[in-house]
């Protein structure tokens, strides 16, 4: 009796000894340590990163790989645009494997608080409101205000903040774009915000409006899609949007208290310069889809 239960017990620990390792080999996908990145094969940790893919120039979804494109987690589809190629830089930089996260805007600062990705990079402004949520790193974009109206429109000639007056405006939810620039258009008529930039654009090329106010590059992006869209750059001249540093630099937001990530990131960052973020911009600004 007692060398059949030996024998049991013998054999019940081999099986466990046996499932500790190929679980030792495997990784799984849990998260781990304070950057929240969880283990791949081999060990390497993979960095969550969320974002709308569907932002151009700042980011967008495709059906292929193209130039460099990367697989949206749980989709056949890929994202690329200006976040991906950050996003492809800082997980090279730091020995991680890349999984792009798609979510709607609102949804993104929750994810990053939640766990349920490391961190956005979506072309988000450093806002005082958004950092009571969320910890941001360095900019890794510095991005002009411009307004877009329609070719041979009411505004197509404005100067200045000022000669929009009166004009039917919208912009992005929840953005500066909406929230601190529209109340600067002396009397304007501002419409609900849209729930995304492409909705903005499909209300002006509508007629639902006669403005939006954005970033450049997303103006310069819409102009290849709408080829009769104008872009006001007002910047510069006694005219131009009031905005302050956090309204223009757009950076990666990770959890609260999240310090190794942000250090990990700000690390790869400090070693670009801003020609080298504009030389980015072009490239995907010139590789977006043409669609609307």
């Amino acid at each position: 009796m007692k060398k059949t239960m030996k024998k049991i017990v013998s054999t019940l620990m081999a099986a466990a000894l046996a499932a500790a390792a190929l679980t030792a080999c495997s990784g799984g996908n849990s998260t781990a340590g304070t950057s929240g990145a969880g283990k791949e094969a081999g060990d390497k940790k993979v960095l969550k990163v969320a974002m709308e893919c569907s932002y151009a120039p700042y980011n967008w979804t495709q059906p292929t790989d193209a130039n460099g494109a990367v697989k949206i987690s749980g989709s056949s589809d890929f994202a690329y645009g200006y976040d991906v190629m950050m996003a492809k830089k800082i997980a090279d930089e730091l020995g991680y494997s890349l999984e792009i996260v798609k979510l709607d805007w609102d949804s993104l600062v929750p994810a990053v608080q939640s766990g349920k990705v490391d961190c956005v990079i979506a072309g988000q402004s450093i806002t005082a409101e958004r950092m009571q949520s969320v910890d941001f790193t360095d900019p890794y974009y510095f991005a002009t205000i411009v307004a877009l109206v329609k070719a041979g429109g009411k505004y197509e000639n404005a100067k200045s903040v000022a000669d929009l007056k009166g004009a039917v405006a919208t912009s992005q939810l929840n953005t500066i774009w909406y929230d601190n620039c529209l109340p600067q258009i002396p009397e304007a008529d501002i419409q609900p915000a849209q729930e995304s930039a492409p909705a903005m654009l499909v209300s002006l090329n509508s007629g639902r409006c006669d403005v939006v106010v954005t970033d450049k590059p997303t103006g310069q992006a819409a102009l290849i899609a709408y080829p009769d869209f104008k872009l006001l750059d007002f910047t510069g001249t006694d005219g131009e949007f009031k905005v302050s540093d956090e309204d223009i630099n757009i950076g990666v937001s990770v959890k609260k208290g999240n310090a190794e990530l942000k250090d990990a990131i700000n690390g790869v960052l400090k070693k670009m310069t801003k020609d080298d973020f504009n030389k980015m911009m072009e490239e995907a600004i010139s590789v977006q889809p043409l669609s609307k």
